[in-house]
């Protein structure tokens, strides 16, 4: 049996099986850069476009560590997986609770900013497969605008491992999603947007992501980087600080991928990161998050919650605070946002959260703006 017939069989069987719907992510101070930006209007919210891996998640509840350490993985990181490691965690997740979800850091922000009425697209790869054919209806269920391309081998897929603490580890093997060329994208995929949303896992790919970043710089976009995984930052070091100096405004790290990328903790990394671009945020888990901008620095406390599986929670803290910024916020209570999304994301399993959780998310999200 080929792999593609293993990865149909997979997939379908939790479209017949899955237990929960889809369970279902200074203004630019390099003047060569800033030309050709647009003006935003302040009377419209601001639209996003995302560039990042189409993978499907395949998340199981693990009852210990020991089965990361079986398969090579480093606990809270992300390590690309060849083929037979794919199949060897596909037969050890016969033995856990697993469920399926559309995933991919940027779509999982995409999906949140969406939930909040703003208006996103996202570009991607997947194959002719299942994997694919659900990425594809799962985005559009989220009215997110799809600019997929599709390609000739299997669709990636992000096997998630979720210990008891809550902690996720991924082993990622990507598949389509790592086909996506330079050459693929065109400059019509950034008409109508006002920024771009990228994810650090691509920068194993430079020639794709620099054409991404030029050709939004052409047509005026700001773009916002979620720095990835510490591993990611520790292998691409040189890489990243390119990006980060010459193209990137807003940029994301929690408190490893900081430490990795200036080799500082918390505070002396935001205020590092912010003179490289223009707003910086290190979020520290329950720590809460700081924010920095020129001279302007904040902290701003996490939401209270119980975490029962951490996967998204940056994507959709991201999500929360590029919200607050399309709404023309301060920063501080762009955080605050953030960390209302995140403090809701950690309490499901996988990023889909339902109309209920939504709509108790957007209560305290007025709340804060009527103060």
């Amino acid at each position: 049996m080929c792999y593609f017939q293993l990865c149909n069989i997979f997939a379908e069987k939790f479209f017949v099986h899955i237990k929960y719907p889809f369970l279902q992510t200074v203004i630019n101070r390099k003047i060569k850069h800033c030309a050709g930006r647009k003006r935003h209007d302040k009377n419209r919210q601001m639209r996003v476009i995302g560039l990042g891996n189409a993978l499907t998640d395949v998340l199981a509840i693990l009852n210990s560590d020991e089965c990361i350490q079986e398969m090579g993985l480093l606990k809270g990181g992300m390590q690309l997986i060849d083929e037979d490691k794919l199949l060897k965690i596909m037969a050890m997740f016969e033995d856990f609770d697993t469920f399926m979800a559309s995933g991919g850091s940027t779509a999982n922000t995409l999906s949140g900013l969406t939930r909040m009425g703003i208006e996103t697209g996202f570009i991607g790869k997947i194959g002719h497969d299942s994997y694919g054919k659900f990425y594809r209806k799962a985005l559009e269920n989220h009215g997110i605008q799809t600019h997929l391309i599709e390609g000739d081998i299997a669709s990636g897929c992000a096997m998630t491992l979720i210990t008891p603490d809550g902690e996720r580890t991924f082993g990622t093997y990507l598949g389509a999603a790592a086909t996506l060329t330079a050459e693929e994208l065109s400059p019509q995929m950034f008409n109508g947007y006002d920024l771009l949303q990228i994810e650090g896992y691509l920068v194993q790919d430079p020639h794709l992501i620099r054409r991404a970043v030029q050709l939004a710089k052409e047509a005026g976009l700001r773009i916002s980087l979620d720095m990835a995984s510490y591993n990611v930052i520790r292998e691409n070091h040189d890489f990243f600080q390119e990006l980060i100096r010459e193209y990137i405004d807003i940029a994301f790290a929690n408190e490893e991928e900081a430490y990795a990328y200036t080799g500082h903790e918390a505070k002396e990394a935001v205020a590092i990161l912010s003179r490289e671009c223009d707003i910086a945020v290190v979020k520290c888990g329950s720590h809460g998050s700081i924010i920095q901008q020129g001279d302007y620095y904040t902290e701003v406390k996490a939401t209270k919650a119980k975490c029962i599986d951490s996967t998204g929670a940056g994507d959709l803290y991201a999500a929360g605070f590029l919200y607050a910024l399309s709404m023309n916020l301060p920063l501080e209570t762009a955080g605050k946002i953030g960390s209302i999304l995140s403090g809701n994301v950690i309490e499901v399993i996988g990023t889909g959260m339902d109309d209920k959780r939504w709509d108790e998310i957007k209560l305290k999200v007025g709340e804060i703006l009527r103060k």
